[in-house]
């Protein structure tokens, strides 16, 4: 079985920009244990456009990593996310998007915003960020 982690925004950015040391470690272990790192195309479009232009290269980075796959936003999935927005009435399409592919790998969402992950859904498992 292949297990993995998906990121969001927070994880993104802290890797990043090098502001969270725990999302830097969270990746690198990736990498050594070979661990899927799913990264979600709504967080990776918010990443990018929050991101300033000194931490894009650490960003392509993390996405040419061998374990790291992208999660296209196709319109299946978009359905998806938007009932679960829809649902919580509240969120942003990026959260939407992670939660609801940890939800379907089964793999836990890493994120510093646990909170905002489970009002979306109150069964995803989340390994927080301090």
């Amino acid at each position: 079985m292949i297990g993995g982690w998906v990121l969001d925004v927070d994880a993104l950015s802290g890797f990043a920009s090098g502001g969270s040391v725990y999302a830097q470690a969270v990746v690198w272990t990736a990498v050594e244990e070979s661990v899927v790192l799913a990264v979600p195309a709504a967080v990776l479009a918010t990443s990018i456009a929050a991101l300033s232009e000194k931490h894009q290269p650490a960003l392509d980075v993390l996405l040419n990593l061998p374990v790291t796959i992208v999660e296209d936003l196709t319109c299946q999935r978009a359905h998806e996310v938007g009932q679960l927005l829809a649902s919580a009435s509240e969120g942003d399409l990026a959260i939407g998007h992670a939660v609801r592919c940890a939800k379907d790998r089964n793999w836990p969402l890493v994120t510093a915003d646990a909170v905002a992950a489970r009002r979306l859904d109150l069964g995803v498992y989340v390994r927080e960020l301090p």
